[in-house]
């Protein structure tokens, strides 16, 4: 079939450029700023009722879209110049674009709007325009191209024309295509590496809708096999192991023979083990118990667990690199995952949390399962040092515009601030991360990876062809 020509993003009429958008000569000092906030409000409609549920106070919501103080309206121009001018997929439909990401982090932190204009020009010289999709989507067939990336334009153009039927209703659009319907789109959000979902919690987290159209298309692009563990309630079997903590889990699953020899190396696929070892996989999966009286304490133990397998384990093999770029994604995705519980209806407060605990799972068990040694984090010397030098390292070092090193640092700090600090957990991973990060390894094998440059001979970060994800 002929392709359809972009009916309102041509690739061939990028909007200005950054150095357009504003006439003020940038600045080279990135100050920190008071941000104003306000509550999005909980939806609940037809998915109101009593489902078990995970109360937590929402993180300070911004609305980017009306916002009228400069860092706001900067924020704003350029999530609308990525969203014109670069896919939301791109290298062979294998890499994600994080702009949004981290433009989002460093606007929360702070960062001038010199800091914003300086990521997002880092970020186009790898990102690539739109192409055509094969055809259009409609209504009437839009999940029967769930999967297919080549669809990601019509998928965007798609989900734009729905968000003008409504009304520019975003909040609708998400409870009509994300949470509706006999298998959720909800449901299958950790596939491509969590991306769909971290996307999501940024378009919650800024009130973007150019954002969560964005979230909506990669969440249909990236639609996977993996919705069927919490779609069909065969997969949900309790066995004789159960467990509160994921760490006892892990530490079972470090010493299982039946997992030995099934990677050789550090890999991105986790269809190996989910294909290999599913009968493993669902007895680890069915073991963490969230039956308790209390989900919330329950769920705490997801961004310690995601923390202690980023800085706790041995670092991978190759390079030189302290830190593994897959485990980055386990705090990452448990961080989306606390900013969308109070944002999104209860029913899948509890099947968000266990899809999160799936993808951790079989990452880890990719990565090698490698040793957690708390004690790396526990005895680390602060030497005086507090967030303010973790948001400064975010902001102001060399690294200031990797767009995971700067969200992972923002993920340590919210769950200081949801949870409390008073053992400096996550001040010490934090710090640690931020004193000794260079670059991201764990790609393993050259012949499963890929690596993408970032313009100047470097390797940024890298992703299997085949991801199960």
């Amino acid at each position: 079939m002929d392709s359809v020509p972009n009916r309102r993003h041509s690739s061939t009429t990028p909007l200005r450029s950054p150095q357009q958008l504003v006439s003020q000569p940038f600045r080279s000092s990135y100050i920190m700023f008071q941000l104003p906030s306000f509550k999005l409000p909980f939806f609940g409609g037809k998915h109101s009722g009593n489902h078990p549920s995970i109360d937590l106070p929402s993180v300070p919501v911004y609305d980017v879209e009306t916002e009228v103080e400069k860092r706001g309206r900067r924020l704003k121009h350029l999530l609308k110049a990525n969203h014109a001018n670069h896919s939301i997929i791109y290298h062979d439909l294998r890499f994600h674009n994080h702009c949004p990401h981290i433009l989002g982090s460093a606007y929360v932190l702070g960062g001038t709007a010199e800091h914003l204009n300086d990521i997002y020009e880092e970020e186009s010289e790898t990102l690539e325009p739109w192409h055509d999709s094969p055809s259009e989507i409609s209504a009437d067939d839009w999940r029967d191209f769930l999967g297919r990336r080549e669809y990601q334009r019509a998928y965007v153009d798609f989900f734009e024309d729905q968000l003008v039927a409504m009304r520019y209703d975003w909040k609708g659009l998400l409870e009509k295509y994300l949470f509706e319907g006999k298998e959720p789109l909800v449901n299958g959000l950790v596939s491509g590496l969590a991306h769909p979902l971290i996307h999501l919690g940024y378009a919650y987290e800024l009130n973007s809708r150019t954002i969560a159209i964005e979230a909506l298309a990669l969440g249909t692009c990236f639609y996977s096999s993996l919705h069927k563990y919490l779609d069909d309630p065969s997969y949900t079997k309790i066995g004789d192991f159960k467990s509160s903590s994921l760490l006892e889990i892990l530490q079972r699953v470090k010493e299982d023979k039946r997992l030995d020899g099934l990677y050789t190396h550090r890999s991105g696929d986790i269809s190996k083990f989910l294909t290999e070892k599913e009968d493993v996989f669902l007895e680890y999966w069915n073991a963490w118990d969230l039956s308790s009286s209390n989900p919330k304490e329950q769920f705490e133990d997801s961004p310690r667990t995601a923390v202690a397998v980023l800085m706790a384990t041995e670092p991978p093999a190759e390079g030189g690199a302290k830190f593994d770029f897959f485990f980055v994604h386990l705090l990452t995705s448990s961080h989306a995952v606390r900013i969308l519980l109070p944002l999104i209806p209860k029913k899948f407060h509890i099947g968000l949390v266990r899809q999160w605990w799936l993808f951790a799972l079989a990452v880890y068990v990719a990565q090698m399962r490698p040793t957690i040694d708390l004690d790396t984090i526990k005895s680390y010397d602060l030497k005086g040092r507090a967030w303010k030098y973790v948001t400064d390292k975010a902001l102001n070092s060399e690294y200031s515009l990797d767009a995971h090193f700067v969200k992972a640092l923002r993920s340590m700090h919210v769950a200081s601030e949801t949870w409390g600090d008073k053992d400096e957990y996550y001040l010490k991973a934090a710090v640690k991360f931020a004193e000794g990060f260079e670059h991201w390894g764990g790609f393993g094998a050259e012949a499963d990876g890929h690596s993408e440059g970032d313009g100047r001979g470097k390797s940024k970060y890298g992703y299997p062809e085949q991801q199960g994800l």
